[in-house]
């Protein structure tokens, strides 16, 4: 049993894979119209995020910025501690 019948996505499939046919012998025009259809479709199935949850998501990205900013300052002041150790004190 292949995933695709797991997820019950079997017709789905198919039809992306006959209009994929389709545009592969169809002019780049039809290509191009057939690009757009398929992006309208995909930007139908995006879900805008609450207020609440486009707050917690900002959250959540700001304080990783902090930690990776937090642990390359402290490589930097290890590298630079080793540096000056290891070639001795700048002139």
């Amino acid at each position: 049993m292949s995933s695709n019948e797991i997820d019950g996505n079997v017709g789905g499939d198919l039809v992306e894979r006959a209009k994929a046919d389709r545009a592969a012998k169809k002019s780049w025009i039809g290509r191009v119209v057939l690009f757009i259809q398929q992006v309208i479709s995909e930007l139908k199935k995006v879900v805008t995020p609450t207020r609440k949850e486009l707050i917690n998501y900002t959250l959540v990205v700001l304080g990783f910025v902090v930690v990776m900013m937090a642990l390359v300052w402290a490589l930097d002041q290890l590298f630079g501690w080793a540096t000056l150790f290891t070639f001795g004190t700048p002139l």
